[in-house]
Parts: C-alpha cells; structure tokens; sequence
C-alpha cells in the first residue's frame, strides 16, 4: 500500500460538489441558490452563529417573522410572540451550543430588571419628596393663617379697648 493512500483514509480531501448542469437548473432552483448566497455574504456574525447550531430553522422563522413584522409595521413581540418563544425553547434545549447568547440575554433581563427597580425608587423617592413639600407648605399656610388670626385678635382687643 502506498503512502498516499494511507494518508488518502485518514485525512479524507473534502468532496467538491458535482458541477452544476445548467441546462437542468430550474428558475426557481437558481433563485434558491442566489438567495442562500446572498444571506451568507451579507449575514451578521450573529446571524451565522445562531444558523449554525441546531436551532437553524427555528431561527430563520424568527428571523423572517421580524422582517415581516416590521415591513407592515406591526408590533414585532406581539406577532412574533410564538416564534420567539419556539426559538427560545429551542436554544434552551440546545444549550450546549447556544449557552453564550444564552448567558448575554440573561445578563441583558438582569440590568433591564436593576433599570426598572432603580426607575421605581426614584419614583418613589420623587412622590415622597412632593408630599413633604406639599405637607410643609400646608404646615406653612396653617402657621399664618393662626398668625394672622392672633394678629386679627389682637387687633380686635385693642379696638375693644378704645
């Protein structure tokens, strides 16, 4: 056996495809091809990333459910609740590969979440700081009203007096 035959099985040489016979290629088949060139060409890294694993088609839905979505300007979550929800299942069961998107969408929930609550306290803190001032001011407006109100007895004494 010769030394080339022997490296031949175990470093098999990738198969190039058959040459396409572009008489027998139909309209619809080239548009296929053209269409799956385009997408590679022009694809984000995240976009091969999650076309990459075995979520694929679950991707594609979402991805195609997005673009609809906002070509007729509808709400994107609502109409692609479903889709999202699948992809996500999907990549949850399917962790092994997609545990960095996995990993950054929880860190991304977790800050949204810290966001909110900070939102909530500031809210609070504002309604706390308007009712002091509202209860100061009313305290205030108490303070002379009785002023003005020993001021007006005291007034009255005098005129009793004389």
């Amino acid at each position: 056996m010769s030394s080339s035959s022997s490296s031949s099985t175990s470093d098999p040489e990738p198969s190039n495809p058959p040459p396409i016979d572009n008489n027998n290629v139909t309209e619809e088949n080239r548009q296929v091809v053209e269409e799956e060139e385009e997408e590679e060409e022009g694809e984000c890294g995240f976009c091969l990333f999650m076309k990459g694993g075995d979520c694929r088609d679950a991707f594609i839905a979402w991805e195609k459910c997005v673009e609809d979505a906002e070509k007729n300007k509808e709400d994107i979550v609502e109409k692609c609740f479903e889709v999202t929800s699948l992809l996500k299942k999907c990549m949850e069961a399917h962790s092994d590969y997609y545990e960095p998107i996995l990993k950054a969408e929880k860190a991304a929930e977790e800050e949204v979440s810290k966001e909110l609550e900070r939102e909530a306290e500031k809210k609070v803190e504002q309604e706390l700081e308007r009712k002091v001032e509202s209860t100061a001011e009313s305290a205030a407006e108490k303070d002379v009203d009785r002023t003005a109100g020993k001021a007006a007895e005291s007034e009255e004494k005098k005129s009793e007096k004389n």
